[in-house]
């Protein structure tokens, strides 16, 4: 079985996630799509809703797609949630799946700085999505991926929507465009604490969800 991993704190969750799971989905044949709310990220924002209320949503919005589902693997950890800890419980849960680790070009830049890098790479393949306002030739000076600048630049040019590569653990690696949804969780908490609408954003559902819990309504 091959399945995605699409971690993040979703605060809150959108339609440009949503999107983006279900492309990468049907691009590389994975039978499922585990979404995974962060619970005490190492870096806590102050206006990081609880992780009660962010699982609550993200469930509501993938609760449609028999393909997607959600985990509460780290918002019920105690502690601090380490993305090295998520995985080797994952693998010691489905022992025979193949995980594809999901995250975009910021983040997996990212990773040296992330808990045990070395150990993160050593247990999942990747792909890496593209992001608004950032560029597939950044993941040129990446530790951990070996391909040519011209195949970057290509990718930023929209020549072709993925290239696949190994990473010096062994692991595969696949650098993949989705289509640019210019949503985010940051523009979206923006919005409500100026009281704009957030309609079509994100899930109807999701929206009644914060306006009911009134989440993100402080001004910080």
């Amino acid at each position: 079985m091959k399945i995605g991993i699409f971690g993040g704190t979703f605060n809150p969750i959108h339609y440009g996630h949503l999107r983006s799971a279900e492309e990468i989905r049907g691009r590389f044949g994975l039978d499922r799509i585990f979404f995974i709310p962060s619970g005490n990220p190492p870096l806590k924002r102050k206006d990081l809703a609880e992780a009660a209320h962010r699982y609550a949503m993200v469930k509501m919005a993938v609760r449609e797609n028999p393909s997607f589902e959600v985990l509460d693997i780290e918002c019920a950890r105690p502690g601090k949630s380490y993305t090295v800890n998520t995985l080797e419980q994952l693998l010691e849960d489905h022992p025979d799946t193949d995980f594809y680790f999901l995250l975009g070009i910021d983040a997996f830049l990212d990773i040296p700085n992330w808990r045990e890098p070395e150990q993160i790479l050593s247990l999942t393949n990747f792909i890496v999505l593209s992001r608004p306002g950032k560029n597939f030739i950044e993941l040129f000076h990446s530790p951990y991926l070996e391909v040519k600048k011209n195949v970057l630049a290509g990718l930023d040019r929209g020549e072709g929507d993925s290239c696949a590569t190994v990473l010096k653990s062994g692991k595969k690696a696949f650098l993949t465009r989705v289509t640019p949804i210019g949503i985010s969780s940051t523009g979206i908490r923006k919005s409500i604490k100026k009281g704009s609408s957030i309609k079509y954003l994100l899930p109807a559902e999701v929206e009644s969800y914060i306006i009911s819990h009134s989440l993100y309504m402080q001004k910080n």
